[in-house]
């Protein structure tokens, strides 16, 4: 009876354990990530539109070649045609490729434009400096004195001090020990750089559909506005040097509540908002592991 009652709570606590959920890469994927915000979403359904595209003309080519191998071998056809043109081959061969190329750029074109017009007013400004290799957030606009703190790959050896040794949600080689921290459903802009004397770095977050160059000396700007909380990791996606598979990024997307009572913390204490932070997101996978020890 107990080991249904704690079966039965397990499957309650994941069932509702939305903070818990981490976007991340699995193994084997062949796919794009879930879409966390609108952007993404489009660029999901741009995906499959082409598929309609790339499928029918790849499958078409491909007869058109066992065709040319099977009717036209030297033993099937020894006396060659001596035919150079065909006027309706040259009309569809010329005309077809341009209305799917007009097809393709059409919705093309619209998603560069979402995605490159940035809304006004946004919510949240953050800055994100690229080093090598590590990457320093600051929150524009919170205050004299703007929270600003570092972001370096977790340790293996430092998991348990930092209370992530949940490697399902704290994957290694993309946790990190300062998340940046945002509020759900909030439009945030994101102004991306890099050091003077560094390299160019690059900005991306697979789920939210971003990717721009952080370039030294130039002060790039995207935005997104994710719809579901989590925590959802993104890596440096330009070659910066020997430890470029190394420099993760972490973005925890939390409540607006959460989100204010993090930032008025972290002022003072960022190690000691971050636990309280994890304490109340991370609390339903504890009762998880409660639950499945009974």
């Amino acid at each position: 009876m107990k080991k249904a009652y704690a079966a039965l709570t397990a499957l309650v606590c994941l069932l509702f354990a939305s903070g818990t959920y981490a976007d991340q890469p699995k193994p084997w994927q062949a796919t794009l990530q879930p879409a966390a915000t609108p952007i993404m979403r489009e660029i999901h359904w741009f995906e499959q539109y082409t598929l309609w595209f790339i499928v029918p003309i790849t499958l078409f080519v491909l007869i058109l070649l066992i065709v040319v191998c099977v009717k036209f071998r030297a033993s099937a056809n020894p006396v060659p045609s001596r035919t150079s043109h065909n006027t309706l081959i040259e009309v569809i061969w010329t005309v077809g490729p341009v209305l799917v190329l007009l097809l393709l750029a059409i919705p093309s074109f619209n998603l560069l434009t979402a995605q490159l017009t940035l809304p006004e007013n946004p919510d949240v400004t953050i800055k994100a400096t690229a080093t090598q290799w590590q990457w320093n957030y600051e929150y524009e606009g919170s205050g004299d004195n703007p929270l600003a703190f570092d972001s370096y790959l977790l340790k293996d050896q430092d998991r348990a001090a930092a209370g992530k040794e949940d490697k399902s949600i704290y994957p290694r080689l993309l946790a990190v020990d300062n998340e940046l921290v945002l509020p759900v459903n909030k439009t945030v802009r994101v102004l991306v750089t890099a050091a003077p004397t560094d390299v160019i770095h690059a900005f991306a977050m697979p789920s939210f559909g971003i990717k721009i160059d952080a370039v030294p000396g130039r002060l790039n700007e995207t935005w997104f506005k994710a719809e579901r909380e989590g925590l959802f990791y993104g890596q440096c996606s330009e070659l910066c040097g020997k430890d470029h598979a190394f420099m993760p990024i972490a973005i925890r997307v939390v409540s607006e509540d959460k989100y204010k009572q993090w930032l008025s913390a972290a002022a003072s204490d960022l190690p000691g908002a971050y636990k309280t932070l994890m304490a109340a997101t991370d609390g339903p996978a504890k009762t998880v592991d409660v639950a499945e020890a009974q």
